[in-house]
């Protein structure tokens, strides 16, 4: 038992240095090589010291209302909760898991506990990160399909990007009916359940993991909390989910605006479309935060998009476009590691929101929190 444990702990170091190997080669790769091939750094830097005071206080007041609206939607799926809780909550796991390879799962466990330590109940835990995780993926497949449908309202989209909405709106409807019918019957959800459970089990097996059980209680479980959370505050989480992306594409329209991208180079609605599928490639665990992918996604996609920039160098909009992304990665990416560092504090030193967890005892953390 203690050889087998220590090899399976062996391959989970290899696995996480190739994880941060990976993860490292292509951000060197991308902001070295593949960024100063479309656009020069001085160039981007000309473009970024053009805006004003005005513009540049315009984007960071758009940043802190974006960052507020995460804080509301965590406050509507965990009733109880104080603004500035869900702040240093948020803050903190948004951090984590943009700056370490895979820091997901720490940010979870991290979460976990700092919702544990204010006297929230495990169940109401779990609930708010599955509830709002499925309202997020509701919104990140739905924009696609939204700036598309915009797009070919006014022209603008081709042949590929009407297939791909059609797509999208495929799988967006299939997710919708598979949530619906879990929450439609009791037994729809226990079979439900019992059969992603199974298919997980598959996977598992073939890398040579230990297969799941009982999610078709689990999925009961889950129905029964959810139905309860849906009907007291569905409208708000919904509301807040959908301002909280908004607000993040505010940020990101403001940047191009300001380094001088005008509507008819890149219209809102393709800014809106670029934006949308960016989204989609945070999900990629390459990089942490999506860190270069992301960046390189936008970058590409607003400059396929203004490619009508008439009296406008080439070189000129590449570093405009590049200036924008780079700004708006910065506002919504980079600054969020050190406010993180810095929430983390508040918590470990802030004694006044501790709260015994009424009516369960205290699990062990999900998770390691740093510094404990």
């Amino acid at each position: 038992m203690a050889e087998r444990d220590a090899r399976a702990a062996r391959k989970k170091l290899i696995w996480r240095v190739v994880q941060i190997l990976i993860s490292v080669v292509l951000v060197v790769a991308i902001f070295a090589y593949a960024i100063p091939k479309i656009a020069d750094y001085r160039s981007v830097w000309q473009a970024f010291t053009n805006m004003t005071w005005l513009e540049l206080t315009s984007l960071v007041v758009a940043t802190v209302f974006n960052l507020f609206t995460y804080w509301w939607q965590n406050m509507a799926s965990i009733p109880g909760l104080g603004l500035w809780q869900a702040a240093v909550n948020n803050q903190t796991t948004t951090s984590i898991a943009d700056t370490i390879p895979g820091g997901g799962y720490i940010a979870v466990g991290v979460g976990y506990t700092m919702y544990r330590s204010w006297g929230f109940p495990a169940s109401a835990i779990a609930l708010s990160a599955l509830v709002t995780g499925i309202w997020n993926v509701f919104m990140k497949l739905g924009l696609p399909v939204i700036a598309l449908a915009i797009l070919a309202v006014q022209g603008q989209a081709s042949g590929g990007l009407v297939l791909a909405s059609l797509v999208g709106v495929l799988v967006l409807a299939g997710g919708v009916v598979l949530f619906a019918l879990v929450l439609w019957k009791k037994e729809l959800a226990h079979r439900i359940g019992d059969g992603l459970g199974r298919a997980v089990s598959v996977v598992l097996r073939l890398i040579r993991r230990p297969s799941v059980e009982h999610w078709g209680e689990a999925a009961v479980r889950f129905r029964r909390q959810t139905i309860d959370l849906v009907s007291k505050r569905g409208i708000a989480l919904t509301v807040t989910t959908i301002v909280s992306h908004l607000a993040l594409f505010l940020v990101l329209l403001l940047a191009v605006r300001h380094v001088g991208v005008s509507e008819s180079e890149i219209s809102t609605a393709q800014v809106l479309g670029v934006f949308a599928f960016g989204r989609l490639v945070t999900a990629l665990p390459l990089t942490p935060g999506g860190l270069g992918l992301v960046e390189l996604s936008y970058i590409g996609g607003l400059i396929l998009a203004g490619r009508a920039h008439a009296n406008v160098p080439t070189d000129v909009f590449h570093a405009q476009v590049a200036a924008a992304v780079l700004v708006f990665r910065t506002l919504t990416y980079g600054i969020q590691i050190p406010l993180g560092a810095f929430t983390y504090l508040i918590w470990r030193f802030n004694k006044s929101w501790r709260r015994p967890v009424v009516g369960e005892p205290e699990p062990q953390p999900a998770a390691p929190v740093a510094g404990s």
